[in-house]
């Protein structure tokens, strides 16, 4: 008797288009099962970590912000606290509002880039946002006017929009008056309809099944919603299991980084499990401290209460968000939520007597994080005596997601395989919608896909 026939397949996806950088899919399909996903990121090595070393302490901000044109503020500020925390120096009042303000401004730009140019196309039946430009062109204008009120805020703070210039170690080289602020208020007002008005848009769109089966870190801060600083704050996926938090000094102890062959960036595990940083990990850890405007959207939207709340006491799940496609959903009411805290932000500010607080160099180990658009990104320099970088470890949120990415790509091809999916054209479809859901910032990327499948013929 024959044995029976077995047929595999690899397909390979050889570049991603509308991600930020570059990166290639490889998979291999074995008799319908899915037994193997590399997401590989091709771009060079960066070598930041290494030529950070031997420079002054007052360096890292402006030249960690060019490791990414989409979020550069996420970098600058990172940088910033583990500098002052190495230094023994705390920014707070006036100072730590700006800067909220500043960070406010990249979330609005990047998250807004992300849902109209790169994300809204897949659920809409576009390839990309030239067509959706002609079919939903009120959308595309609306998203592109909530960019460059990101943007102006990012410009009047930063002292330009891409790569700003005026934040250093212990503030700013220079505040702006109140009158300098008011233009800008007038903006960020209408772009709160526009935000609003994007949450109930995203909000209509059809959202495939799907579940993330990773463990969801974020930053939480007491009282507020995280962005700026906070404590790494762990909601296991088994909600049987307690949330629980750890010191920021600790996150190398938590969270481990491994060389992958496939990929240029280190994988990350967080206690030897997958974990998932960004939006969704956001609104699950600190959701209930978004504004009240902000929290009536989500629950508008059909984002539920989020687990950690009130609301949620006493249920042994709450509304955990798990869904990659429903990612786009938190993202706009992460939009809106970061207009009404930018207007808040100016209508309560006061001219700071000096635009920052000294750092003077010491010895030292300090650690910094902040919630980059798309999560959780750690920063730790160690210093010498006269404040010279002497090691340097940078932990950015993509490397974190990218293992939970690869089993979102098993999941969703399994079921589609499962469901008669498997034509190249509608897996490759499938695989690039997936990833696009986590938004990877590799950096910036023009590409079009350059799909490539083997097969294997079936056994006689």
């Amino acid at each position: 008797m024959s044995e029976p026939a077995t047929r595999s397949q690899v397909l390979r996806i050889a570049a991603l288009a509308r991600v930020e950088g570059e990166t290639a899919l490889h998979l291999r399909i074995h008799d319908g099962t899915v037994t193997e996903v590399r997401l590989g990121i091709y771009e060079p090595p960066r070598f930041f970590e290494a030529f950070l070393r031997g420079r002054a302490h007052t360096e890292p901000p402006d030249l960690t912000s060019r490791i990414c044109g989409i979020c550069p503020v996420a970098y600058q500020l990172s940088a910033c606290r583990a500098i002052e925390d190495a230094c023994g120096v705390v920014v707070d009042g006036r100072l730590a509002a700006l800067r909220r303000l500043l960070y406010c401004g990249e979330w609005i730009e990047s998250q807004t880039l992300h849902i109209h140019l790169l994300h809204a196309p897949d659920f809409l039946g576009e390839d990309d946002v030239i067509g959706l430009s002609r079919s939903h062109r009120s959308h595309v204008e609306r998203g592109l006017r909530l960019k460059q009120t990101g943007n102006a805020v990012i410009e009047l703070l930063g002292g330009r929009a891409i790569h700003p210039v005026n934040v250093r170690v212990g503030g700013f080289h220079r505040t702006p008056t109140r009158a300098e602020l008011r233009p800008l208020a007038e903006r960020l007002r209408t772009a709160l309809d526009d935000a609003r008005d994007t949450v109930r848009w995203v909000a209509g769109f059809d959202f495939p099944d799907a579940e993330c089966t990773a463990d969801l870190l974020a930053l939480a801060e007491p009282g507020t919603y995280a962005i700026e600083s906070g404590v790494p704050t762990v909601l296991p996926y088994e909600r049987t299991r307690a949330p629980r938090s750890f010191p920021l000094r600790d996150f190398s102890d938590h969270v481990t980084e491994e060389q992958v062959p496939h990929s240029t960036a280190l994988h990350s595990r967080l206690d030897g499990r997958r974990h998932l940083a960004g939006s969704l990990a956001r609104y699950a850890v600190s959701g209930h401290l978004l504004s009240p405007t902000a929290l009536e959207a989500a629950r508008e939207a059909g984002l539920g209460d989020p687990p950690l709340g009130p609301r949620a006491a006493g249920t042994e799940r709450g509304e955990v968000c798990t869904n990659p496609y429903r990612s786009i959903l938190v993202r706009a009411v992460e939009v809106l939520y970061a207009v009404e805290e930018a207007l808040r932000i100016i209508a309560e500010y006061e001219r700071p007597a000096r635009p920052y607080v000294d750092v003077p160099a010491r010895s030292g180990v300090g650690h910094g994080a902040t919630e980059a658009p798309r999560g959780l990104l750690y920063h730790r320099y160690a210093l010498d005596d006269a404040g010279r970088v002497t090691d340097a470890c940078l932990v950015p949120p993509t490397a974190q997601n990218q293992g939970a990415i690869e089993e979102d790509l098993r999941r969703l091809v399994q079921a589609g395989l499962d469901r008669g999916e498997d034509s190249e054209a509608e897996l490759t479809r499938l695989c690039e919608r997936a990833i696009r859901n986590h938004d990877p910032c590799i950096s910036c990327s023009a590409h079009f896909l350059d799909l490539d499948i083997e097969r294997t013929s079936p056994l006689a």
